[in-house]
């Protein structure tokens, strides 16, 4: 898409769609909430209103709950074999590579992120995810038990129920689908709570599990406020599991209501403030590459960032130098446009949140080496930060930002190192850039976090459990233990009489 950055916006070809679907979705119906009540949802490139969606509050929950709860009980979702369920899955992956343009458009549109990454990564990333689980909905099985006396037994492994999914804003779209993929799959029912920020992709693809034939009340999206719409999820009495991804704080709350109501599980993807331990044998340009886009893939909105960035001192000096050239070449601009490789934070208080922790580093006396500013009159754009000279007890260096904010600094041994990776927290991931297998192999098997990427960043894939150590929750999203969330594990015995052997 072609055109002028001017405030930020691209002035371009680019025409806002159609906003199709703005009601709740309960029952296999778009409906407005009990109390009629409606809330903006904010362009974040400019400030302004893209549309007013429906607001769902306890009332609203209930009756998707309700709704939820009469497919699973009685409807034909978790009673389809795995194969019919597999089949409805594949066509709704199909459908979401058909719709492809104008779900990349509601993400970046929505949330701030990049156009051209949307329609490369997240939408058929979503598509893949649903095909992967699709693939699992028919080997579902239990084992055969070998007991100990005169008894059969086996195990069978059946849907756990009625799930509340709490999405959060940053990765609409993906996490969507590494919620609801293996909840499908496993044959449950659920409510999805998107995030106030980002409603309108998840009320796009109601519509599409609807084309796709997923039963009414399977799939149910009820947007709203973390307060009442997520917390009337968070203590439903008739929800069977909860699965959140957000803030730790928030979590805790998740955690609390739902011990202190039917004590159901939850399955919590919390903060992180991600180590990145950048080894003296390594390529220093490739490695100021790795660690720039750590912290400023998706404007360092993700839960993974590598924020904090250890660099060993034969190299520190260098690497400085280059990352700083990196960071001020680095393009913030309209999502939009092509060009761009950052946009806006969410919303004003994400904007705000980042500027403040930017003063803060500043106040403990941390060096800004370069960047940290607001960009523009409109929207919420702003320039990549990169700290040095930073202490582990200063804010900027201790609290998740969830921004394009780096605390850079440099250590001596492998010693020390794994000592201030693990100076956290949180444990949700790290990274380790070396060419020595043995320091590869050490470091990670040190590091108390759930995901160690050597050599790379961001690597995902359908595949590979992701979730966290210590403050960074519990539970697993990606492979087939994030499957096993959403399923029970039910023990059959019967005695065995006569048998010639046990």
């Amino acid at each position: 898409m072609e055109g002028s950055l001017s405030n930020g916006i691209c002035k371009s070809l680019f025409k806002m769609p159609e906003i199709k679907f703005t009601k709740l979705f309960i029952n296999g119906e778009f409906v407005e909430s009990v109390s009629g009540k409606t809330f903006e949802t904010i362009d974040p490139r400019t400030g302004e209103a893209i549309a007013r969606i429906a607001e769902g509050d306890k009332e609203d929950v209930d009756l998707a709950v309700k709704a939820a709860r009469q497919a699973f009980d009685h409807g034909p979702w978790p009673r389809f074999s795995g194969a019919e369920r597999r089949r409805i899955m594949l066509k709704f992956a199909d459908l979401i590579e058909e719709h492809a343009e104008v779900l990349a458009v509601l993400e970046a549109l929505d949330a701030g992120k990049l156009h051209s990454w949307a329609k490369m990564g997240d939408i058929p990333g979503a598509a893949n995810t649903l095909r992967y689980y699709a693939g699992a909905a028919d080997k579902i099985h239990g084992e055969v038990l070998k007991m100990s006396r005169a008894l059969q037994g086996y195990t069978l492994r059946e849907p756990i129920g009625v799930v509340g999914h709490i999405i959060p804003w940053n990765f609409p779209t993906t996490m969507f689908f590494m919620k609801v993929s293996p909840a499908l799959a496993a044959g449950c029912t659920m409510i999805v709570k998107p995030a106030e920020q980002t409603p309108l992709i998840a009320l796009y693809f109601a519509h599409l599990a609807k084309l796709a034939g997923v039963p009414d009340g399977v799939l149910n999206v009820v947007p709203g406020f973390g307060p009442t719409a997520g917390a009337a999820i968070a203590s439903h009495m008739d929800i069977d599991k909860v699965s959140f991804t957000g803030s730790t704080d928030v979590g805790r709350q998740v955690m609390q209501a739902a011990a202190k109501s039917n004590l159901k599980p939850v399955s919590l993807e919390l903060g992180g403030k991600s180590p990145l331990l950048i080894f003296d044998d390594v390529d220093v340009n490739t490695a100021a590459d790795m660690a720039l886009l750590g912290i400023l893939f998706n404007k360092g909105e993700i839960c993974v960032a590598s924020s904090r960035v250890y660099v060993q001192e034969g190299i520190y000096d260098e690497f400085e130098k280059k990352l700083v050239e990196k960071a001020k070449a680095w393009v913030v601009g309209d999502p939009f446009d092509p060009a761009v490789r950052q946009g806006p934070q969410v919303d004003k208080k994400q904007f705000d949140r980042i500027l403040s922790y930017i003063e803060h580093g500043k106040r403990e006396g941390a060096t800004l080496l370069t960047g940290g500013k607001p960009i523009g009159k409109k929207g919420y754009y702003i320039e990549p930060a990169i700290f040095t000279n930073v202490k582990e007890d200063m804010l900027i260096a201790k609290n998740e930002i969830f921004g394009p904010v780096m605390a850079l600094m440099k250590f001596k041994t492998v010693e020390e190192a794994i000592k201030s990776a693990n100076n956290t927290r949180y444990g949700l991931a790290a990274g380790i850039m070396t060419k020595d297998l043995n320091v590869a192999n050490t470091v990670s098997r040190s590091i108390r976090a759930g995901i160690i990427w050597i050599n790379c960043y961001f690597a995902f894939d359908s595949d590979c459990p992701y979730g966290g150590y210590k403050m960074s929750g519990f539970g697993r999203d990606c492979g087939l233990e994030s499957l096993h969330n959403y399923l029970q594990v039910k023990s059959v015995v019967t005695p065995i009489f006569n048998s010639p052997w046990l």
